[in-house]
């Protein structure tokens, strides 16, 4: 049988049946949307939560104290290992390659300037804070680089605290007491915006070791490196794990990259993606029932037909591959007006909900047609060989 013949066939037959094919599509159509527009979303939060990360820079160390294995320490909580102090911070900025070792201590406080008062996040680090992390200043000045144990009380506000403050006026030169402690405002940033949900631009920032005192901690919670683009990170990560490992007497701290942290971090986010496409892919299996069952009912209908090809000498792989091709037509064109429903639905949910992130990967598109056409060809399987093995008189004499 020449393709044409049997691509026309095919086609006759799957018309000859309109309501049961398109309801044949229609299972495998809304199965691949489901699976296009969960994995759009998936995606999109997936790259949504790392450009988060990245926007504070990927040459970034975090040294926290403690030692684990694991996620990391909890430096909220009491131990009995040496604390990170600001000397060690001091020692790092000496590694090779580091441009940056700022230390951190944040807590929460009340503000109070100007008549009003605002809890907000209060951040205690040193003048390198504003290379570190690209923080830009909007009036005034950043923390100056006085030594860190003599460090004045000068403090720096965030926009949406200064704002929440002062209004419209200049809050330079002002008293702002920031819990029991009372600092002078030097200067205001410029507005940076959210990071995952919160606000980057409610928070004070006062010198390390007065929010040492504020918070009545004695060790910091954290330190940041940051070194110089292109640097390996691993020799640098190294060489700081020695510096300090040496002051402490022993490895009792957590050294992470940042690089390492994405890795982690874009693991579990492609693992949920996963399991997010593998949810919505059992609608696919719904449809996959539905052409099984649409198959074996075309055979037993055209018995008379098939018996009626085998008996004018048609070969049974013909038959065997007519009705395979039937199958794989059905779920292909269910896979293309899926993918037209999924990426639909997919881009008006970005229209509509600027805020969720969405975005539909060209590779899952592909996937999703290919796995359209595994379905149809491993659904009618069954079917055709039924029909091939069919005995052309006893087909014609059932019908």
């Amino acid at each position: 049988m020449r393709l044409d013949d049997g691509i026309g066939m095919a086609w006759r037959a799957l018309a000859a049946h309109r309501m049961r094919s398109a309801l044949t599509l229609l299972g495998i159509a809304v199965g691949i949307a489901a699976v296009i527009l969960l994995t759009s979303i998936g995606e999109g939060l997936h790259r949504f939560v790392l450009s988060e990360f990245t926007q504070f820079g990927t040459n970034v160390i975090a040294i926290t104290p403690g030692k684990t294995l694991t996620g990391g320490s909890n430096p909220g909580l009491p131990s009995s290992v040496r604390p990170l102090t600001l000397e060690d911070a001091q020692s790092l900025a000496r590694v090779p390659e580091v441009l940056v070792a700022a230390p951190r201590v944040t807590g929460n406080a009340e503000a109070a300037g100007n008549g009003r008062v605002r809890r907000a996040m209060v951040y205690g680090t040193s003048a390198k804070l504003i290379d570190a992390f690209g923080l830009r200043v909007k009036s005034g000045a950043f923390l100056p680089a006085d030594e860190a144990e003599s460090a004045r009380n000068f403090v720096v506000l965030g926009a949406t605290l200064k704002q929440e403050l002062y209004g419209a006026a200049s809050p330079l030169g002002a008293r702002l007491r920031v819990g029991g402690m009372q600092f002078r405002v030097i200067g205001v940033l410029e507005a940076r915006g959210q990071f995952l949900g919160v606000d980057l631009d409610d928070i004070a920032y006062i010198p390390a070791v007065r929010a040492l005192e504020l918070f009545n901690r004695e060790s910091l919670m954290e330190i940041n490196l940051t070194y110089a683009e292109g640097a390996d990170a691993s020799s640098v990560a190294d060489a700081a794990r020695a510096i300090l490992a040496a002051r402490h007497g022993r490895e009792d701290f957590t050294l992470v990259t940042q690089a390492d942290m994405l890795r982690s971090l874009s693991n579990i986010l492609g693992m949920l993606t996963v399991a997010i496409a593998a949810l919505g892919s059992v609608s696919l299996l719904v449809g996959g029932v539905g052409i099984v069952t649409i198959m074996t009912i075309a055979v037993a209908e055209r018995g008379s037909e098939i018996g009626l090809m085998v008996a004018l000498g048609a070969r049974r792989a013909t038959v065997l591959r007519l009705f395979l091709g039937e199958a794989v037509a059905l779920s292909a064109l269910g896979g293309v007006l899926g993918l037209a429903l999924g990426i639909g639905l997919a881009q008006a949910i970005r229209i509509g909900l600027p805020a969720l992130p969405v975005y539909t990967p060209l590779g899952f598109v592909v996937l999703a047609e290919l796995v359209a056409l595994a379905i149809g060809l491993a659904a009618g399987v069954l079917p055709a060989r039924r029909a091939a093995r069919l005995d052309p008189v006893e087909a014609l004499r059932a019908q």
